[in-house]
């Protein structure tokens, strides 16, 4: 008798516990989110979400440090709740979100790593390639199905692999794509390299599969005599 007592009081407690997690608000959106992100496989990089309705979704696509998300909305009164809801979680700045309507997305081209709407509405796929940048991944509905793009490599782009381009250390690149530059593609800090009497402060920069990885001295810039601090790190981002 008193195990089928504790038995269904167990079984209680667990309904009253599903119950009560379903209702947390915006548990749906990181399901959502996680699966969106497991199914793309993007790692990293800039999120753009179109359609963002009340933030819910766009706010859980930024998993960790590794995501910036772009939400756009065609309703005022969605961008309005958005905001609202994502400065209740202090992230506006690292997810933020603007009213957009048109047929033409507010990006350069070969910029964004991940497209995420369930309703293009005027805006064709070959702008959201457009946007996308090599290897990024665009996750759209369509006719009620969840379909995954993901824009090719060009074969004209070259990957630096090595110190000096490759084993052969020949430091010369087959790329046809490269020319001088004309624009931002991203802006990131550190804003200043300590010197580059002795060595410069970006000792090494190497790229592969659509990655960016470097050594860079970030120890004060006081003096030149200073031990350095090196820090690394790396970004999905492609630099043109």
């Amino acid at each position: 008798m008193c195990t089928c007592r504790t038995r269904n009081s167990w079984l209680f407690t667990a309904i009253v516990l599903a119950v009560v997690l379903s209702a947390v608000p915006g548990r749906a959106g990181m399901d959502q989110a996680r699966h969106i992100l497991d199914e793309t496989g993007v790692k990293g990089g800039l999120i753009i979400h179109i359609g963002c309705g009340q933030g819910r979704l766009t706010s859980a696509l930024r998993a960790n440090d590794s995501y910036i998300v772009h939400g756009l909305d065609r309703n005022l009164e969605n961008v309005a709740a958005a905001r609202k809801h994502i400065q209740e979680l202090g992230q506006y700045g690292n997810i933020f979100v603007e009213l957009w309507s048109g047929d033409r997305l507010p990006y350069i081209d070969n910029s964004v790593n991940l497209v995420v709407s369930e309703n293009l509405g005027d805006v064709s796929d070959a702008e959201v390639m457009r946007v996308l940048c090599p290897n990024g991944v665009a996750y759209t509905k369509k006719d009620g199905k969840w379909t995954k793009m993901v824009k090719s490599w060009p074969q004209e782009i070259d990957e630096w692999t090595h110190y000096l381009h490759d084993p052969s250390n020949n430091a010369v690149a087959h790329d046809s794509v490269i020319e001088p530059p004309s624009r931002y593609q991203w802006v990131a800090g550190p804003r200043y390299s300590r010197q580059h009497d002795h060595m410069s402060s970006v000792s090494a920069v190497v790229s592969a599969n659509g990655r960016l990885f470097y050594i860079f001295d970030e120890a004060t810039r006081a003096s030149i005599l200073t031990p350095p601090e090196v820090a690394t790190d790396c970004t999905r981002c492609v630099q043109w």
